[in-house]
């Protein structure tokens, strides 16, 4: 069987000296080369390599975090997670490169679809990253006033002492900053975006802030989406690759040009009480060729709550409310027909011998996607180790959400229509 992702993930960074001449590509048209935050191009992988266990449990506590903020985001509540032992990082996972500035000046920001706002660590940020954005060597930087309609766009904007800056403060995982509403040229592949409006970090704390800024994709007013409206009419797609593959990078497709036309669609929904994130119906889940029993209050879109299933960037491996995990584990264990189940971390299904999984099928309004065992399985380096890929969501906060993560998207085109409020997905080889 061909093992996958972690240890094998890091042997290749361990061994990578220098940088792989794909790291070099140019990103071309509305077309921008997407990284892992692990790939051999990013300059964010770890520096040592991690047991697979050590990986995973880690992945884990990153996941748990992720999901508290979420439904923290649905429930218009701040929760900041303890994690005994371990250092919790929220950071999302894939990566864009983008241009600030004028002369430009490259960051790799990281690509959220449950965010909006655009924030990059700038010259004299305390507890932000060595490498910042200059905004003082910028001729087209300007700071946002308290009067400027943007500061009302903005969680928590305040004036700074002299009443000339709108600042904003907000958290985000086990982090929190503070921000100058500012605005520059922001440049994604060829396209050039004069007046972006984005936070300019001037503080942060704790460890979940992506190092070098965050790219917000949601449906927010400052969001990439809103800002650029002309320019990419509130389209994009993404294909984010397997981590297995020798270059890790897939690509962010912005706009309608260019977009798969054989591709199958789900309806967006949209949640008064988090109108940014990206809900789809889920009306089922299939094991094998079995529709497993679930409770449908247990998936239903619930607006009144902010319940319901998302499609998220950031979050790693899939997170489903207790009783409809508890039907997919039991259905596939029965599948699997091997006694002995063990666990490691949060996941519950892991197995010691080779085994032959079952695909699982997602079933959304006017859309069924099936994925395959890449999806679903991770496995030890030595692949003494499988476990099933998914977990139950935590029961406690008031707003759980289902969340379809970026494991289970790899390998898939992701293509958000927001006109015509859609969700399509096609099979297709990111690398």
């Amino acid at each position: 069987m061909k093992t996958h992702i972690f240890s094998l993930v890091f042997f290749l960074f361990s061994v990578a000296q220098g940088l792989n001449p794909k790291c070099e590509t140019q990103d071309q048209d509305s077309n921008l080369q997407v990284l892992h935050i692990y790939s051999p191009c990013s300059p964010f992988r770890p520096s040592k390599p991690l047991s697979w266990e050590e990986d995973v449990l880690q992945t884990q506590a990153k996941d748990q975090a992720r999901l508290q903020y979420l439904s923290s985001l649905v429930a218009k509540k701040s929760v900041v997670p303890i994690a005994s032992g371990r250092q919790i990082v929220q950071s999302p996972t894939y990566i864009v490169r983008a241009s600030i500035g004028t002369p430009p000046q490259t960051l790799l920001m990281a690509m959220d679809t449950s965010n909006d706002a655009a924030w990059i660590p700038c010259t004299g940020c305390l507890g932000c990253s060595s490498t910042v954005f200059d905004n003082a060597k910028s001729t087209t930087f300007q700071s946002l006033g308290c009067q400027a309609p943007q500061c009302k766009q903005v969680q928590n904007p305040s004036c700074d002492g002299s009443g000339n800056t709108c600042i904003f403060n907000m958290t985000y995982g086990g982090s929190t900053i503070a921000a100058n509403l500012s605005q520059d040229t922001f440049t994604l592949a060829n396209d050039s975006v004069s007046s972006y409006t984005f936070g300019c970090l001037q503080k942060t704390t704790g460890n979940s802030v992506p190092p070098q800024g965050l790219l917000g994709l949601g449906r927010g007013p400052l969001s990439l989406l809103s800002q650029t409206q002309d320019l990419y009419q509130s389209t994009f797609s993404y294909c984010l690759p397997n981590f297995r593959s020798a270059n890790f990078s897939g690509s962010l497709r912005l706009g309608p040009v260019g977009q798969p036309v054989r591709i199958k669609y789900t309806p967006l929904l949209k949640n008064p009480r988090r109108p940014s994130l990206y809900f789809v119906n889920l009306i089922g889940i299939r094991v094998g060729n079995k529709v497993v029993d679930i409770p449908p209050s247990a998936i239903a879109f619930n607006p009144t709550t902010g319940g319901g299933t998302i499609i998220d960037s950031g979050t790693v491996f899939t997170r489903l409310v207790e009783p409809a995990y508890v039907a997919v584990r039991d259905e596939f264990r029965r599948r699997v027909k091997v006694a002995n189940v063990t666990s490691l971390g949060g996941f519950d299904t892991c197995y010691t011998i080779p085994i032959v999984a079952p695909t699982i099928t997602f079933m959304f309004t006017n859309m069924n996607v099936t994925l395959p065992q890449d999806n679903l399985l991770i496995h030890s380096t030595a692949g003494s180790i499988t476990c099933l890929a998914m977990a139950s969501a935590p029961d406690n906060v008031n707003s759980v959400l289902n969340v379809i993560a970026n494991m289970q998207q790899q390998n898939h085109r992701i293509l958000f229509d927001v006109p015509n409020s859609r969700l399509g997905v096609a099979r297709e080889l990111c690398t």
